[in-house]
Parts: structure tokens; C-alpha cells; sequence
């Protein structure tokens, strides 16, 4: 998707006497003219916090391509140590060998000294071209020059800017990492500054350069700090207005879809565990001093109830035992992959007051939210490195966002209210039922017009992107009509059972397309006039409402990892409706069938 930026000038910091502006320059090319201006209370929290939030944009921790220029570096190094120390060692038979040749050499004729002369200006010729040569130093010049233009404007190597969204209780800064795989967001109350006037609500992009990353850098607490964002533009010392500047970008397509992705998954119920600066310290502490070779790479979370979390880290087999102590009521373990991607929490953990962690399971990602008083930083990991969040579970499915619902509904009141929790939209739009209101949340999601906040529960009304994002990144996907149409076959195969550990078991028949159907080989067989065959898919829910087993025969699921993480059309349906039946109260060891429910319920 391509979009163009328009600002009225680069963004900047201007210093007068004791006082600094932190000038933002929105983007001119949208229909909300945002504007703010407010002196902040803490500017060194929020400064460290910004400088995280643009250690997050520039992080990259997908597998690059190895290059190998040292290697032939030392290899032609070691081709002539081992020159010279035959030339050292081995002087007599060199010498017995040139004799020899000469005594040859001697008795050619003619024409056999003139071939030998040629072959002599055939090998300097070609030492010139080597020595000439701007392939031989190629790949090392090309690293070179990424690093230099890295160093000196990142601009030039990450062109996508933040997105900033002035709310009526906050203000909030959006960015992703170059591999898309991290999510974060700043969130800054209204309380943490002194408006010098009237905030315009609404969403923008802002001109975050290298440049302006650095003068963040001097903020000190003699100085008061003033942030503004002013559509005008901002003038630089001599009084003269910088040039207008346009940004020409092709948008990734999964940028954009990584925003609803991010939403989806941060409204789904989690397990939560609380802690201090302390943990994270050493957590960080761990990952900076040990750096794994080999596989496996991860940390393993174990969680028993009422004792502190313990972390293994592998591969080294070393046990960190935290002072957060788990409430749960079940003993589980949880995986997490893409450890080192948590370093970029370091710079901030002097100034929270405390983290919450956020775990959705095997395969599932993990958020983050830094407590920074009236600043709260949350950050989200995708469940791998290599992984973004594209590529990883249709989270808006298992949040139940599926269809485009009473979205017309849901944008008007968003777009009046700015933000509202799922109750407040439920009751506002009590016209319609929650699974449409839901379903009208989704779409807005994936439109890029709102997201979902995970420190206060509510989704807030923010427009992603400048025009109209095309349909083709918004529509139901071939995924989710599935699912619908598995959701609304017939219940007969549907079972549910309870274990004495609280977890539920459900089990399902659903169609899955039979591969042998109208096949000339299975001709006057059963199998060549059916048309779909049954899956056998099983669900594992445990008392604490996570997903910790999942199973199904068809193709769709086999072919993957076959886990949570790339979960097939029969899972997702089978999970959207048995969140309906976690509350009914069954008997433990005893299969339920769907009548059997039903008498319950009545």
C-alpha cells in the first residue's frame, strides 16, 4: 500500500533559556489536524521511555544471511603463511628442483622459450586485473555502507515513522520493530502534564528522526520539557521555516495487518504475573552475560501455585528463581522463544514501578506492561523472533472477531466516545447481540481505525493509516468463512468432559473434504461419491481458560507445527463454541453430550 507523508516541517527540538520544545511535526496529509501542547512533569521518564520506543522500531532479530568475507579474508592469509614457511623449511629442495627445471629449461628450443615468455605476461596481466578488481572487496564495501547509512539516518534504513494518537484521557505513541515482530506503545496520561492549551483530539504520523532521537537524549531535570505537536511546523533559531517534506512510502502489507493482529491478541485473557524491577534486572542481567550457540533456545517458565516463578534457561540448564510468587491455581509450564528480543525492557527498568507479564499459552505470544506512574509502556513479543504477527495464529478469530458485524455502529460511537470498553459497547449498541457488536469491533480493528488498550481494557478509536486501507487487507478471509460454516453443522458429534484437575476436554465431528472424492482410482468405491469425510478434533481447556492441548486429523493442521500456533479451521470453530460451556457446572470423569447439556441448562 503506498501512502504519502506531508509535513510542514522536520521534526525538532528548540532550547530557549531553560525551557525545551520537542517539536512534532503531524502528518499535513490527514483530515484531523492534531495538535498539542503540554509542559511535562517528568521528562526524564519520559525520555528513556522514548528512547525505548525507538530501540523497538530499529530492533531486528530475524536470521540474517551469514557473509563470509573474513573467512576468505583468513583464508588468503593463511595461503601465504604456509608459502612462506615452505620457502623457510624446504630450501634445498627447492633448490634441487630449480636445477632440475633449469637443466630442462635449457635444452627447449625456440619456440618453447618464447611460449614460456608469453605465459609470464599472461600471469602479470592477470595479477593487474586482480589487484583492479572491485568485485574481490564487494561484500564487505556493501556492509560497510548499510552500517554507515544506518549510523548516520536511520531514516534512510527504517522509513516507517510512529503513530501518535491524542486522546481525551491520554496520549500514545505506536511503533513496530523492522522484523515485525515486537509491538510497542507508549501511554501517557493527561496528568502528567500542564496543558497550555486546548488539546485537538485525534491520529497522526510524526516525524520521528535520528536527529531528534539524539536531542531526546539531553533532556535533564534543570530544564523544563514541552511537548508539542503543532500542524504548522516548527521554525529553527534563526526564525526561518524549514522547507516542507514529503515521505513516499510503500507501506508493508503486513504492517498493517499486524496492528489488528497485535489488538486481537491483546484482548484475549491470559495468565498474569506481577513483577518487580528486581526480576526483570536479573532476567535481563542473564540474557546480556549468556548467549546460546546451539539449539534449544528459550526460557522456560515454571509456575506452581502459591511458590516463586522459577526460569530455566536453555541451553545452559540454569534456574533464575524470581521473587514473584504465582497465584494460579494449577502448576503449568510456559515456553517462550525469542528471549533476547526482552533486552530492549533495560533501559526503562530503573524507572517502573512494576511489570506485569502477560502469558497466552504454548505458542502464543506474551505482552509486557511497564508501570512508569503515569506513563505505562507495553510491549508486545510475537511467539518467536522469526515470527511476526502476520505469520503467526489468527488471533482475531480466537478473540472472536470474526465477520464485519454492526461495524457501522460500532465506528459511530467510537468515533464520538474516542474509547469505550466491550461493556460500555455492548450497552450503548444494546440493539444488536454481543456477538455482532463484537464481530462490528473486529472489523473497525482491521480497518486500522481503532486498538485495542491492554492497560485499561477499552478500545480506543485511532486511524491507522491517512486513506482508506484497500479491501483486499481488511475482508473475511477464506480462514474465518470456514469457521462460520463449521460453527453451524450439526452438534450430534459434540462432547464435553471435565477431569478432576477442572480442565475441559471437548471433543467434535466436523466435514473436513474427502481426498479421494470423484478420484477415477476409487471408482465404484464408497469413497469416490463422498464428499466429505469427519475430522476427530479435541480441545483442552484448563481451569485457568487457556488453550493447553490441542488435536485434529485433517491435512490443514498435520501439515504445521501442530499446536496452538498454527491452529486449522476445525480448532478455531471447535474453540468458539466451546467458550460457551466453560461455565456450566458438570460432573468430573462424565461424558456430556449436547442434549445432556441442554436438560442442564433448562
Amino acid at each position: 500500500m503506498k501512502v504519502n507523508y506531508k509535513y510542514a516541517s522536520p521534526s525538532m527540538c528548540i532550547n530557549e533559556n531553560e525551557k525545551t520544545t520537542l517539536g512534532f511535526s503531524p502528518d499535513l496529509s490527514r483530515d484531523e489536524r492534531v495538535s498539542f501542547l503540554g509542559k511535562l512533569k517528568n521528562p526524564l521518564i519520559f525520555r528513556d521511555a522514548m528512547l525505548m520506543l525507538r530501540e523497538i522500531v530499529v530492533s531486528d532479530m530475524s536470521q540474517k544471511k551469514k557473509e563470509r568475507v573474513e573467512f576468505f579474508q583468513w583464508l588468503d592469509g593463511e595461503i601465504e603463511r604456509r608459502i612462506l614457511k615452505h620457502k623457510q623449511y624446504l630450501p634445498e629442495a627447492r633448490e634441487n628442483i630449480s636445477k632440475e627445471i633449469n637443466e630442462l629449461l635449457a635444452n627447449l628450443d625456440d619456440k618453447n622459450s618464447d611460449i614460456f615468455k608469453l605465459i609470464d605476461v599472461k600471469n602479470n596481466i592477470k595479477k593487474e586485473i586482480d589487484k583492479s578488481d572491485v568485485w574481490k572487496d564487494y561484500y564487505k564495501l556493501e556492509r560497510d555502507f548499510w552500517k554507515f547509512i544506518k549510523e548516520r539516518d536511520v531514516n534512510l534504513w527504517f522509513v516507517l515513522d510512529p503513530v501518535i494518537t491524542v486522546h481525551p484521557d491520554q496520549v500514545s505513541f505506536e511503533a513496530f520493530s523492522v522484523d515485525e515482530s515486537t509491538y510497542g506503545c507508549l501511554s501517557i496520561s493527561m496528568e502528567e502534564f500542564e496543558m497550555l492549551q486546548e488539546p485537538k483530539l485525534g491520529t497522526t504520523n510524526i516525524d520521528f528522526s535520528l536527529k531528534l532521537a539524539k536531542e531526546i537524549e539531553r533532556f535533564r531535570t534543570y530544564s523544563d520539557v514541552e511537548l508539542s505537536v503543532n500542524p504548522e511546523g516548527f521554525a529553527v533559531d534563526s526564525g526561518v521555516m524549514p522547507e516542507h517534506m514529503e515521505k513516499k512510502i510503500d507501506l508493508p502489507e503486513t504492517w498493517i495487518k499486524g496492528f489488528n493482529q497485535v489488538s486481537s491478541a491483546a484482548s484475549l485473557g491470559g495468565i498474569d504475573i506481577e513483577l518487580c524491577p528486581i526480576d526483570m534486572y536479573d532476567i535481563c542481567s542473564f540474557l546480556r552475560r549468556h548467549k546460546a550457540n546451539k539449539s534449544p533456545r528459550y526460557m522456560k517458565w515454571i509456575l506452581e501455585p502459591n511458590k516463586p516463578v522459577k526460569i530455566v534457561f536453555e541451553p545452559f540448564g540454569k534456574t533464575l528463581t524470581l521473587k514473584a510468587i504465582y497465584t494460579g491455581e494449577k502448576k503449568r509450564e510456559e515456553k517462550i522463544w525469542g528471549r533476547r528480543r526482552w533486552l530492549v525492557l533495560e533501559k526503562i527498568i530503573p524507572l517502573v514501578n512494576s511489570f506485569k507479564v502477560r502469558l497466552l499459552g504454548f505458542g502464543m505470544p506474551q505482552f509486557i506492561i511497564a508501570d512508569m506512574g503515569n506513563m505505562k509502556m507495553t510491549i508486545g513479543f510475537s511467539s518467536w523472533s522469526a515470527n511476526d504477527w502476520v505469520k503467526g495464529t489468527t488471533f482475531n478469530i480466537l478473540s472472536g472477531f470474526i465477520g464485519e458485524g454492526s461495524y457501522d455502529k460500532v465506528y459511530g460511537l467510537l468515533k464520538e466516545k474516542r474509547l469505550a470498553s466491550m461493556e460500555d459497547i455492548y450497552n450503548n449498541l444494546n440493539d444488536n447481540s454481543k456477538s455482532l457488536n463484537k464481530a462490528g469491533v473486529g472489523m473497525l480493528l482491521r480497518k486500522g481505525e481503532g486498538y485495542y488498550d491492554a492497560v485499561n481494557d477499552t478500545v480506543r478509536f485511532r486511524r491507522l493509516c491517512n486513506d482508506p486501507i484497500p479491501k483486499e487487507l481488511y475482508e473475511t478471509t477464506e480462514t474465518e468463512l470456514k469457521v462460520q460454516e463449521h460453527m453451524k453443522e450439526s452438534m450430534d458429534g459434540f462432547n464435553v468432559k471435565i477431569t478432576e484437575d477442572n480442565e475441559y476436554i471437548f471433543t467434535h465431528s466436523l466435514k473436513m473434504p474427502n481426498p479421494k472424492y470423484k478420484k477415477w482410482k476409487y471408482h465404484r468405491t464408497p469413497d469416490y461419491d463422498r464428499e466429505f469425510d469427519l475430522t476427530q478434533t479435541v480441545l483442552t481447556i484448563d481451569e485457568d481458560g487457556q488453550i493447553s492441548r490441542v488435536k485434529c486429523n485433517c491435512r490443514e493442521f498435520n501439515k504445521g507445527p501442530r499446536n496452538i500456533s498454527a491452529p486449522c479451521s476445525h480448532i478455531l470453530a471447535l474453540y468458539m463454541i466451546s467458550t460457551k460451556f466453560l461455565r456450566v457446572k458438570l460432573e468430573p470423569n462424565k461424558e456430556y453430550k449436547i442434549n445432556d447439556i441442554m436438560e442442564k441448562l433448562l
